[in-house]
């Protein structure tokens, strides 16, 4: 079977679209441990490489190329990541019917507050 175009760009575009995934995924575990954005290049990037050569026999400048884990790249990855969960949770919060409970511990405190608002007015 010949290649075609739309089947060339096909799997170009599907690599892309996985050293794009990958790149996110790293850059999640990178903010869950806490380690400096720097470590994505600096320790998995050439971990990856030395993975994919000793293990696998398979050449990996073509596949290390399509992670980008750059310290600029990383920490953009990781702002976006928390800027989606901070809007989703506001959403959320808007919109959801959050139950109020009260109990004795906190009359005596609301108490005090009413009093200085019924003053103030």
């Amino acid at each position: 079977m010949r290649p075609t175009v739309d089947r060339m760009f096909a799997s170009t575009s599907q690599r892309n679209d996985d050293g794009l995934r990958a790149s996110y995924n790293i850059s999640l575990l990178i903010a869950k441990s806490g380690k400096p954005h720097t470590i994505g290049e600096k320790l998995i990037l050439p971990a990856v490489e030395e993975v994919l050569k000793t293990v696998l026999h398979k050449p990996a400048s073509d596949i290390i190329k399509r992670i980008p884990l750059s310290n600029n790249t990383v920490e953009r990855r990781i702002d976006e990541m928390s800027s989606d969960i901070e809007s989703f949770l506001c959403n959320y919060l808007e919109t959801a019917h959050l139950p109020i409970q009260m109990d004795e511990s906190t009359l005596p405190i609301m108490q005090h507050y009413y009093w200085h608002m019924f003053v103030l007015l």
